[in-house]
C-alpha cells in the first residue's frame, strides 16, 4: 500500500517543476491525480507516461471558474478531492519598487496569492461539502520567510499565503481538512534556470549555481519538495495543520540576503508558460 492509497489530488502548475515531481510521487504513493497547468504539451505527455492514474486539465490558475473545475474534474472523475496541493507559480515582478508597475503587482498576486485562495475556496468546499476530511497544501517560499530572498511582490505573495494557510487552517479543522504550506529553498527547475542563469532550459547551470549557495552543498531537487507534500498529504501528518514546512537546506538560517532581484530592470516579470 503506497501512502497516498486510495486519494484524489488535483495539482497546479503539474506539468513542470516541483508540480511534475510532486505527481510522479503522488502517483508512485497510489494516488490519482488531476494534473492542472497552463503547458498542454507537457501537461499531457506526463499524463500520456503515468496512465489512467492521471487525467490532464488546462486551468489559468487567476480564473476562478477554471479552478472549479478542476476540483469538479477530480470528483467527476475519480468521484472525490482528498488533496490540494496549490503549486502553481512564477517570479513575477522584479526590480525597485519605486519602478515596479501596478499591472506587474496584480499579474503577480494573482497567479501567486489570488489562485491560493481559488484552490482553497473550491477545494475546501467540496471536503466540507463531503463532510471531511481533507488535506490543502499551498506552495509559499523561504521569501516568505525571509524578506529578501526574493522580489519585493514574490515576498509580499509568499508570505501572504503562510498568513493564509494559517488563518484558513483554523476555520477548516473542525471538518477534519488539514491546511499546510510547504516553503522551498533554491530549487533546480526551468523557472529558477531563468532567474539564475537567464535560460530556462539551462538546468545543469543553475544546478551549480543553486549548489554553490546552498548551506549543504547541493542544490534542491522538485523531488525534495514532492516527497515534503507527500508527508503532508499523508496520514502520517495527521496531527499537522497551520505549518509551513521549510525545505531549504538551511537556506533561512544564514541571513543570506541576495539583491540581484531589487536590481534588476524595473517592469520586468519573470515567469511564462515555458518557466
Amino acid at each position: 500500500m503506497g501512502r497516498l492509497e486510495g486519494k484524489v489530488a488535483v495539482v497546479t502548475g503539474g506539468a513542470s517543476g516541483i508540480g511534475e515531481g510532486t505527481v510522479r510521487r503522488f502517483v508512485e504513493e497510489g494516488a490519482r491525480v488531476v494534473v492542472s497547468d497552463i503547458q498542454d504539451e507537457p501537461g499531457r505527455a506526463l499524463v500520456a507516461e503515468l496512465g489512467d492514474s492521471c487525467v490532464y486539465h488546462h486551468a489559468d490558475v487567476t480564473v476562478e471558474d477554471e479552478v472549479a473545475a478542476a476540483v469538479a474534474l477530480a470528483e467527476s472523475t475519480f468521484g472525490s478531492i482528498d488533496v490540494m496541493f496549490n503549486n502553481a507559480g512564477i517570479i513575477g515582478a522584479v526590480g525597485s519598487i519605486t519602478e515596479t508597475s501596478y499591472d506587474a503587482w496584480n499579474r503577480t498576486i494573482g497567479v501567486l496569492l489570488s489562485s491560493v485562495f481559488l484552490g482553497m475556496k473550491h477545494a475546501g468546499a467540496a471536503m466540507v461539502a463531503r463532510g471531511g476530511p481533507g488535506v490543502i497544501i499551498s506552495t509559499s517560499s523561504t521569501a516568505g520567510i525571509l524578506g529578501g530572498l526574493g522580489p519585493h511582490v514574490y515576498t509580499a505573495a509568499k508570505h501572504g499565503v503562510i498568513g493564509l494557510t494559517k488563518s484558513v487552517a483554523n476555520e477548516m479543522a473542525p471538518f477534519g481538512i488539514r491546511v499546510n504550506a510547504i516553503s522551498p529553498g533554491n530549487t533546480v527547475t526551468a523557472m529558477t534556470a531563468a532567474a539564475t542563469t537567464g535560460d530556462h532550459s539551462n538546468l545543469e547551470a543553475a544546478a551549480e549555481k543553486i549548489g554553490a549557495g546552498s548551506p549543504l552543498g547541493y542544490p534542491g531537487l522538485p523531488v525534495d519538495i514532492a516527497n515534503a507534500a507527500v508527508y503532508l498529504a499523508s496520514e502520517e501528518a495527521r496531527y499537522v495543520t497551520g505549518h509551513t514546512l521549510v525545505v531549504d537546506a538551511g537556506q533561512t538560517t544564514s541571513g543570506m540576503v541576495p539583491q540581484r532581484f531589487h536590481q534588476a530592470r524595473g517592469g520586468s516579470v519573470i515567469g511564462s508558460a515555458a518557466d
